[in-house]
This record gives structure tokens, C-alpha cells and sequence, in this order.
């Protein structure tokens, strides 16, 4: 018998869990009839946590007790607030996964410990180790993590045969992924990705609150965005109006008592056709249609080489972009397959290869991004310390590694610096650096001494750098998700106990542990603060040249502010950092 490993869709909507048995693959009903739980999260009256359904059932009465759409602050340092208390995205994204696992459990009446769990193609490193903590916080081992448009491939793989070039058009909740497969004698090869982390169903329903918000205006001169309540309530409105019209003419964007003014109730009733609601959403659709593009030349491939289109994410049940697919394609795209419940089924079939079940199909991923580091080189006539020298490029397969040779620039030079980034940017800064680390204690060498430095990226997306010295073969190295964690294994444990005790586990429950992020020393961890306290910093600076005069100047506090407390103990540095990043966040969405 083989062991239970179940596969998860963590998606910014909504969420699945799936197994394979006996050959089947089964997304795990949430209740009887229901196999799709909403991601959201959110406190009751009594205190006790309510996940899915309920949550979003609340959201509309009490949204300072609930949150949504966590998976698009996935990777941040920032915390958001729910009922008065501070978590991390990563805690917030534990109870939904916690959630699924109860589920899982309680269907299958065995114990589930492992997890494949999916991520937006074009998720960074940070994301990916987030979404990994996530899961460890949940008390699932994240046994691999794979891209979601290559597991909605799998799942459409699985009941089809013969060989054909595939584009996956991936429109979820929060998210958006593009990517071009080969499928061919079990074998699901990703030739490229492109995509964009902050484009989905949600900025849909923006776009219809902004109707409803423009009409109350317009006929009650109330500014509705000045009332939480009433704008959770247009959220609620605005997403059914947006399911209505994927298979209506019209909707009605519909709330009554949504507030008062001057003691007189208002009440929404305002009507939007499909045709309104389309010219509202075709940029972002425009834009979804260039990343087709940019997918396709990434694989080396024209729009005559792609056989079919497969249609992934509930927002591709939009008639536009099945409309604009069409046109720019000229083939009407499949969606045999459930678009809300194909990731998670592609995500069980993974799990049931590496479980060791009757799956066969192989899946081979890539890269979506270029990591590389920085170098002393000619950029512009002259000489720049920060040229990006790429080492393993946008698009290649994974897992990948890759090495390049450097040499130290002055006499007797015993240390280097070694940045690594994450974007395609010829000058380094452009790019997000990821991580950085020192090889120190160099011999003592005439300018040139040669280093060789590796970029390992292994198949859950996590990158590790090493650095040595080839004479002596001293060695430092760093691996990317601890650069950009926020969590050591200490407050993995804390997290972990927190969730546990939001739902109730009492200590020492008959359940076996799940294995954690190795512990850090605590030197590790400081130093580990500090460069992350370096790198929002950076990209506070690079922010600053195009944020407005108020914004600029709250910005340069910010950076100060984090700048005196790197001296400072860990808990004053870590509260400068979260106050920046949230202030990052708000300036850069």
C-alpha cells in the first residue's frame, strides 16, 4: 500500500484538496455535493476560527474579523490583522491548509502528513518558501511544490493521449499564468512560463465595486469607500454580479440598508450589462494576451505550433476571454476539465508519482525567472560594479544547476560579496535581490584569484548559491529560503502552536510530527535580519524615485528608521522592517 500524500490547490478564491485511488482521481468533497472551500479566514463572535464558507459568509457583516485574498501578500514580511491580532500571510494561509487537512482526513479515516502544493508559475522564491512554511505550520511535510499551470497539464494529460503542443491559460482568483507545455508519451514537458502575481478574478470585482461606487456618488453624493462595512458588502455583490455575468446578459449589482446617510438609508440596485462589465475588464485581459505572446517566443514557438488551449482558474469562465483566446488564437480553447478543480487534480496525480501509485505521467518544469548575481564589468563606456551576470536563465528546466567563474579585483583582497537576483535587468540593481553572503578568509593572492560560484535550483523552486575558492577550496554558500524566511525553526514551532490552538488540537494529540525548517543558530538568524533589513531597504530606495512628495518623505523615515534600529536588538529591527514593508506594500500595489 502506498503512502498517503494528498495534493493541494491554494488558490486566492478558493481551494481544493485531491488524492488518486485506485487509479481515480478524487477532489475530496468539502461537504456533501461541495469540493471547492473559499480562502478566506475570520474570527466569530465567540472567538473560535471559522475557514471557508463561513468565513466569507462574515466577511460581508464583519470584515475586520475576516481575511481574503491572502495568497497575493504571500512572500511578504508585512502581517495582517484579523480581530485585533497580528499573523503572518504564512499563518493565515496554515489555517486554510489545516483546513483541507482536517478534510482530507476525515474523508479518507487516516492520518495525512504529506502534500503536494501548487503556486503561480511566476511565484518568487520568497513565495515559494512561504507557501512551504505554510504548509509546515499546517503540519503537512511540503513534499514537492509544483507550478499550477504544469499540474492543470497533468490533469489534462491524464484522460488524453498522443503528442501536442499545449498553452495553459491560467486566470484564477488573484493570479495570472501563461504557459507552453509539451505533452507527449507520459511526459509533460514545460518549455516556458510568463505571468503576472497580481492579475485575477479579484481586480474583476474592483472593477465592479468602482461601478457601484461611481453610481452611489453620482446619485447620493456619499463617498462609499469611507464605510468598511458597506465596501465588504459591495465585494459580496460585486462577485455575484461577476458569476451572473458569465452566463447572463445582465446582473444587478444589489444590496439593501447598505448605509445611511443623514439618517435615511441607502440601498444599491443598479443594473450592468456584459457589455459594460467587458470594456470594464479588456485591459486586463489585453494584457493577459501579451504574456501569450511573450510565453510563446519564450518556447521558441509561433501561435501555428500550439494544438490546443487549455483553460485553467474560475475567471476563465469569463465569455471574453474565452472570445479574445479564440480570436487571437484561432481555436476555440478546452474546458472539459473543471478550470476551479484541474490544479488540484494535477497536484494529487504528482503526488501519487512520488507516492509511488499507478500516475506515470513524468512532469518536466522550468524556471519562470533568471537568477544570477553581480560583477565588475563595462556597462555604458564604463566600468559598474552591479553588471547582472546571469546564471541560470528564465525558462530552463528544473531541477538546474549552474556555475560561473570570478576573480577578486585587488591585491591581497580576502573577502567577496555575493549578491544574487532574481530578474532580467542588465544592471543588477533593476533587479530583486533575493539573498547575499560574504566569502571571507580568501588567501592572500595578487589580484584575480579565481572563485567559482553555483546556482543550484532545485524542483520546488528553491535556490541555493555556493561560492569557492578554487585554489584553496573554501566554500560559503546560502540557501534562498533562509535568506528570505520569515520564519526559523523556533517560530515554525510557535506558528504551528498557534494554529494548533486556533483549532483546538490539544497538546500531545496522537499525531505524528511533521519535519520543519533545520534551526538557525542565533547568529544565523541575526545576520539573516540584517540582510533582509539591507534588501527592503534597496527596495525602498528604488521606490523613491517615482513616489510623490508626502510619500517620499514617509518613506525616507521608514529608511532611517530601519537604518539606526540595525544596531539595535532584533525586536526593534523587526518592527521598523514590518512598518517599511507595509508601507512598501500600499505604495507599490
Amino acid at each position: 500500500m502506498t503512502e498517503i500524500i494528498v495534493g493541494i490547490d491554494l488558490g486566492t478564491t478558493n481551494s481544493e484538496v485531491a488524492i488518486v485511488r485506485e487509479g481515480r482521481v478524487e477532489v475530496i468533497p468539502v461537504v456533501p455535493g461541495v469540493r471547492i472551500l473559499p480562502s478566506l479566514v475570520g474570527v466569530a463572535d465567540d472567538g473560535s476560527l471559522l475557514v471557508g464558507e463561513a468565513a466569507r459568509n462574515q466577511y460581508a457583516l464583519h470584515p475586520e474579523r475576516s481575511v481574503r485574498s491572502i495568497k497575493r501578500r504571500m512572500g511578504e514580511f508585512a502581517s495582517v490583522q484579523m480581530a485585533g491580532k497580528d499573523y503572518s500571510p504564512q499563518e493565515i494561509s496554515a489555517m486554510i491548509l489545516r483546513r483541507l487537512r482536517d478534510i482530507a482526513e476525515a474523508h479518507l479515516g487516516e492520518p495525512v502528513g504529506k502534500a503536494v502544493i501548487t503556486v503561480p508559475a511566476y511565484f518568487s522564491d520568497a513565495q515559494r518558501q512561504a507557501t512551504r512554511e505554510a504548509g509546515e505550520i499546517a503540519g503537512l511535510e511540503v513534499v514537492r511544490i509544483i507550478n499550477e499551470p504544469t499540474a492543470a497539464a497533468l490533469a489534462y494529460e491524464s484522460c488524453h493521449s498522443g503528442a501536442r503542443k499545449a498553452l495553459v491559460y491560467d486566470l484564477g482568483g488573484g493570479t495570472f499564468d501563461v504557459s507552453v507545455v509539451n505533452l507527449e508519451s507520459d511526459v509533460v514537458e514545460v518549455l516556458s512560463s510568463h505571468g503576472n502575481n497580481h492579475l485575477g478574478g479579484d481586480d474583476f470585482d474592483q472593477k465592479l465595486i468602482s461601478f457601484a461606487t461611481d453610481h452611489l456618488r453620482e446619485r447620493h453624493d456619499i463617498d462609499v469607500g469611507q464605510h468598511p462595512l458597506a465596501m465588504a458588502r459591495l465585494q459580496h455583490a460585486a462577485e455575484a454580479a461577476k458569476i451572473i455575468l458569465s452566463s447572463e446578459p445582465y446582473a444587478t449589482l444589489s444590496e439593501e440598508y447598505l448605509l445611511e446617510k443623514d439618517g435615511v438609508p441607502i440601498h444599491l440596485s443598479v443594473e450592468v450589462s456584459r457589455n459594460e462589465y467587458e470594456e470594464m475588464i479588456e485591459p486586463y485581459i489585453a494584457e493577459t494576451l501579451d504574456a501569450v505572446h511573450i510565453a510563446l517566443s519564450g518556447a521558441g514557438l509561433t501561435v501555428a505550433d500550439i494544438n490546443e488551449i487549455l483553460l485553467v482558474g474560475g475567471a476563465t469562465r469569463t465569455p471574453l476571454v474565452q472570445r479574445r483566446l479564440e480570436q487571437e488564437l484561432g481555436m476555440q480553447p478546452r474546458a472539459e476539465v473543471d478550470p476551479d478543480l484541474c490544479v488540484a487534480m494535477g497536484a494529487a496525480i504528482q503526488a501519487a508519482v512520488i507516492a509511488g501509485g499507478q500516475a506515470p505521467t513524468v512532469l518536466i518544469d522550468v524556471t519562470p525567472y533568471t537568477f544570477g548575481t553581480s560583477a565588475l564589468e563595462y556597462f555604458n563606456g564604463q566600468m559598474y560594479p552591479f553588471c547582472f551576470v546571469p546564471l541560470i536563465r528564465k525558462n530552463t528546466p528544473i531541477p538546474v544547476s549552474r556555475s560561473e567563474g570570478f576573480c577578486t579585483i585587488f591585491d591581497g583582497q580576502s573577502k567577496v560579496d555575493i549578491h544574487v537576483y532574481q530578474g532580467e535587468d542588465p544592471d543588477a540593481l533593476n533587479n530583486i535581490e533575493i539573498g547575499r553572503f560574504t566569502i571571507d578568509g580568501l588567501r592572500d593572492a595578487p589580484a584575480g584569484n579565481p572563485l567559482v560560484t553555483t546556482f543550484s535550483l532545485d524542483v520546488n523552486g528553491i535556490l541555493e548559491v555556493t561560492s569557492r575558492e578554487k585554489e584553496t577550496g573554501l566554500v560559503h554558500s546560502i540557501t534562498i529560503d533562509n535568506a528570505i524566511s520569515r520564519f526559523t525553526g523556533d517560530k515554525l514551532a510557535e506558528a504551528r502552536e498557534r494554529i494548533d490552538g486556533l483549532f483546538g488540537e490539544q497538546e500531545g494529540a496522537d499525531r505524528q510530527p511533521v519535519a520543519t525548517t533545520t534551526e538557525a543558530s542565533p547568529s544565523d538568524d541575526r545576520r539573516r535580519l540584517r540582510v533582509e533589513a539591507g534588501t527592503l531597504i534597496e527596495k525602498a530606495e528604488r521606490l523613491l524615485a517615482r513616489a510623490g512628495t508626502e510619500d517620499a518623505e514617509d518613506l525616507v523615515n521608514g529608511i532611517e528608521v530601519v537604518k539606526n534600529q540595525t544596531e539595535g536588538s532584533d525586536a526593534d529591527l523587526k518592527v521598523a522592517m514590518d512598518a517599511l514593508a507595509d508601507l512598501l506594500y500600499y505604495l507599490d500595489v
